[in-house]
């Protein structure tokens, strides 16, 4: 399953640069958002050959996004890109 990081998680004032908001098509609820809780994510860096995986947390809002905790800080270039949801 495929889902697109929308932002990154914050405030105000802040922005957590582990934590991105996902949103997944066909998901457009937040109890088949909860569903997903414990799903491991993989975003494929561009030019390198690693990987950044990172695990779903919960459900962020009432319309079916996704919080995703990633293992270390991810780039600005990751927003609007495609995650691999297994």
């Amino acid at each position: 399953m495929q889902g697109t990081i929308v932002n990154f998680k914050g405030g105000r004032h802040t922005q957590i640069g582990n934590q991105m908001i996902v949103k997944i098509e066909g998901v457009d609820s937040k109890d088949k958002a909860a569903a997903l809780v414990g799903k491991k994510v993989v975003w494929k860096t561009p030019g390198k050959s690693e990987d950044i995986k990172g695990e779903v947390r919960s459900a962020h809002g009432n319309s079916g996004a996704l919080r995703v905790l990633f293992e270390r800080g991810m780039p600005g270039q990751a927003i609007a890109t495609k995650v691999e949801i297994s």
